[in-house]
């Protein structure tokens, strides 16, 4: 955003009568210079590739030969420098991004959302090139003026190009996704140690010039405010984290209290870069749990909808029995979680717009937990509203690691109001304490919970839609699939908001806009998915957490997971839900008691089974035919070589060299393939002669490269689920971010059930970062792509010919 001290449109020439006046007159002219500078850049961004880039081009050169003839000054040589750099990038830039624009649409879910990481990719490039062709018109026409500020313009020039440089690096990393992918495909299939090898190098690239000046510059304007506050936020948050060595003493005032942070943008980017690359996944627990602060929560609840209910409730770790769907005189004993802490009281907040028959009821508040002075919003009503016929169980995201259903309740209160339907949302336990598969096993548990209890919820639960947002999201997947594979009653319906299917450290076009993103850093990213996977490895680990052996137990999860898989007819799921209809109730009553246990139970009476452990670690979205195919999965899919076995290695392989492909291949990859490139050891050979990309000043990355075997189960990473098991899948509503790293991950998941003839939506919101749903009141586009959560949420609840009744005045 230009400052005030630039030209602005011109106005009526008056003079203020007053102070009040004269600042009046200030903020209405920064308000119409906004208005112009958005109008601009809406212009620009309408412009095709190639025009924009002549523009620019035509300008910098303009400015470059101006600044030139201005004598041998500092300044001077240093912005002719800068725009001698536009050109260059800018025309480097070009035949990248024409390159992939015109093979984007391969990889859309179809004609009607074009989605891709490709896609995205070159959206932010072309925002980029657009702040750079509106500064480069702004310094062309104020050049010459006495009140021109030629620092300022130059430090934001040469950050705007900084970035462009490090998106045309993005930009020849992702036409080396498209030479080594299969067509169709966005994750990177390879061998594991040439995606390390990826990664190793990507992540030494230079990011905080994406974190000072230009910080969310490819998000819609609105959002750039509150981004800028919370990097101020974070970099004094990790100021504090350091001299406490430890965050969780922070107070709200503490957090903006580094003032040369606010007021140097280059600073403040160098130290958000160190924090993300170097900081553990405590700190960010920490950082993410502010939210939850009792000054922070309060101000929150004030702002948000006022509900009747709004109940912490601790639901006693009891087994109990459910019936199974194909025969309910079956029943199935759902077991409470026991995973790496064994039975423990799973907390779940009940949020309802209107008090309910059941909701005060005494056997429900036998369960309320304390909160302290806000136990729970319950108002006294003269009469009771009857029992809905809906129910929507809610999981939060926080990468699993990180915040409650307090961090995401004011949404919720807003779903409760505009639905009026009663809402349950899971408060999980958090990873690295309780890795995989504990919060799967909570939510499953509650889920269950929810179905046999619904009359004390307020709800006869004759539809049920799970909801959840990021790692939420991923958690809706897996508990559907989980319910299935036990054989109780699965959900109508799933809307799942930029959720995470693909739990592993794989490349993907979107994934590397992960280099810009303030809300998910790769480093920050993989570091969450290391710790839910059980891969906290640091030097401070509890001795207790030791104790846990949690590798050998995910491990054994894994191979009994995938044994049952080779041992079936077609699956160890489809023989399950299969059971009723193939099997007599006597002897279904045996493989119902296996049932009766966790995964995690099970695999502990188990001896290890490396066949299993060796087919998933080598599972790949090729191996799961992403392509459509008549032919319904079997053995040998899951059926690998045994040489593949062992721990990932670094590889000595270049990435960057194309693999050895079949004849029949050859023709089908070179139309994917980029221009040939310098050949050589090392990621450089992917750039042409002349370019390099900035390097980060801030030394090794702290960051899991690589992947757990575990991250392959399909109850961690649906992506890579068996047809079988995405044939029980409900209804899927997927709404995504064009520019959240998460996106491919919709996009995939959305292919893969589309080509099982699964009825599933996938909306994508351009201009928003990952986890807008927190951010909801923030501005009119928020508010718009939340609507839209609740407009899909309605969809599941709302069966063809019936209406969701509104919450009463």
């Amino acid at each position: 955003m230009e400052s005030a001290g630039e030209a602005g449109p011109a106005g009526a020439p008056w003079e203020p009568a007053s102070k009040n006046d004269k600042e009046r007159s200030k903020r209405q002219s920064r308000r119409e210079w906004r208005k112009v500078k958005a109008k601009a850049l809406q212009l620009i961004h309408n412009m095709d590739l190639r025009t924009m880039t002549q523009s620019l081009v035509t300008l910098a050169e303009d400015n470059m030969a101006f600044f030139s003839s201005q004598g041998p000054g500092e300044t001077a040589r240093r912005l002719s420098s800068v725009f001698a750099g536009v050109r260059e990038q800018a025309l480097g830039l070009e035949p990248a991004l024409g390159r992939l624009l015109g093979v984007a649409h391969l990889f859309d879910l179809d004609a009607e959302t074009p989605a891709n990481g490709y896609r995205s990719l070159v959206h932010t490039a072309r925002c980029c090139m657009a702040h750079l062709l509106h500064k480069s018109r702004y310094v062309a026409s104020n050049r010459r003026s006495i009140f021109f500020r030629t620092s300022h313009n130059l430090a934001e020039l040469e950050a705007y190009l900084a970035a462009l440089t490090q998106l045309r690096a993005l930009t020849y990393y992702a036409q080396r996704l498209l030479a080594t992918n299969r067509p169709g495909g966005l994750f990177f299939e390879g061998d594991e140690g040439l995606t390390s090898d990826f990664l190793r190098e990507y992540v030494t690239l230079h990011k905080g010039c994406f974190y000072g000046r230009c910080l969310g510059f490819q998000f819609t304007p609105a959002i750039r405010p509150f981004l800028q506050t919370l990097s101020i936020g974070l970099v004094s948050f990790g100021e504090h984290y350091k001299r406490n060595e430890s965050g969780l003493s922070v107070t709200a005032s503490s957090l903006f209290t580094s003032g040369r942070f606010a007021i140097d943008p280059e600073l403040r980017g160098a130290e958000f870069e160190r924090i993300t690359q170097n900081l553990d996944v405590h700190f960010w627990k920490a950082f993410w749990n502010i939210t939850e602060i009792e000054v922070l929560s309060s101000l929150a609840n004030m702002a948000s909808v006022t509900v009747r209910v709004s109940r912490l409730l601790s639901l006693p770790p009891e087994a109990f029995e459910m019936p199974l769907t194909t025969d309910p005189k079956l029943t199935v004993t759902i077991p409470p979680p026991s995973a790496h802490m064994g039975p423990a009281p799973v907390l779940v907040r009940l949020i309802s717009y209107d008090l309910r028959e059941g909701q005060d009821s005494e056997e429900l508040s036998s369960l309320v937990k304390s909160e302290g002075p806000r136990t729970l919003e319950l108002w006294p009503r003269p009469q009771q509203a009857p029992r809905s016929q809906y129910l929507i169980v809610h999981f939060h995201g926080g990468g699993f690691v990180a915040q409650t259903s307090k961090s995401h309740e004011p949404y919720l209160k807003t779903w409760a109001q505009e639905l009026g339907v009663p809402i349950l949302s899971i408060d999980y336990s958090l990873a690295p304490e309780a890795p995989f598969p504990r919060a799967l096993e909570e939510c499953f548990y509650a889920y269950c919970w929810a179905i046999k209890n619904c009359a004390l919820l307020g709800s006869t639960a004759e539809r049920i839609c799970l909801a959840g947002d990021s790692a939420g999201g991923n958690l809706c997947f897996t508990v559907s699939l989980r319910a299935a594979a036990y054989g109780v009653r699965v959900p109508d319906g799933i809307m799942a908001a930029y959720p995470a299917t693909m739990l592993q450290p794989s490349a993907s076009p979107s994934r590397l806009l992960s280099l810009m993103d303030p809300l998910l850093p790769l480093s920050v990213l993989s570091k969450c998915v290391s710790a839910y996977a059980g891969g906290e490895t640091e030097e401070d680990s509890t001795s207790d957490r030791k104790a846990l052996g949690m590798m050998g137990l995910v491990q054994r999860d894994t191979a009994l997971l995938f044994r049952d898989l080779r041992l079936g007819a077609s699956s160890w799921l489809n023989s399950f839900l299969e059971l009723s209809g193939r099997k007599s109730p006597r002897d279904s009553v045996p493989i119902a008691e296996s049932m009766r246990r966790s995964v995690s139970e099970a695999a502990l009476d188990q001896p290890d089974d490396p066949k299993g452990t060796d087919s998933l670690k080598n599972l790949t979205l090729h191996d799961l035919n992403l392509k459509s195919s008549s032919e319904t999965s079997g053995t040998s899919e899951l059926s690998l070589s045994a040489e593949t076995l062992g721990p990932s290695k670094p590889s000595d392989v270049n990435f960057l060299l194309r693999p050895e492909d079949t004849p029949e291949e050859d023709e089908a990859q070179d139309k994917l393939s980029p221009e040939p490139l310098d050949k050589g050891r090392g990621i450089c050979a992917t750039f042409p002669k002349g370019f390099r990309p900035r390097r980060s000043s801030q030394g090794p990355t702290q960051m899991p490269i690589y992947s757990s075997p575990i991250a392959k189960n399909p109850f961690m990473s649906p992506l890579l689920a068996p047809e079988s098991m995405l044939q029980t899948l409900p209804p899927v509503h997927i709404v995504a971010c064009a520019l959240d790293p998460m996106l491919d991950d919709s996009v995939m998941f959305a292919r893969r059930l589309r080509s099982l003839g699964k009825p599933v939506t996938l909306r994508v919101v351009e201009d928003l970062p990952h986890g807008f749903l927190s951010l909801a009141a923030l501005c009119r586009e928020t508010r718009q792509a939340a609507a839209l959560c609740v407009e899909r949420i309605r969809l599941v609840l709302t069966p063809p010919g019936t209406t969701v009744p509104a919450a009463p005045v």
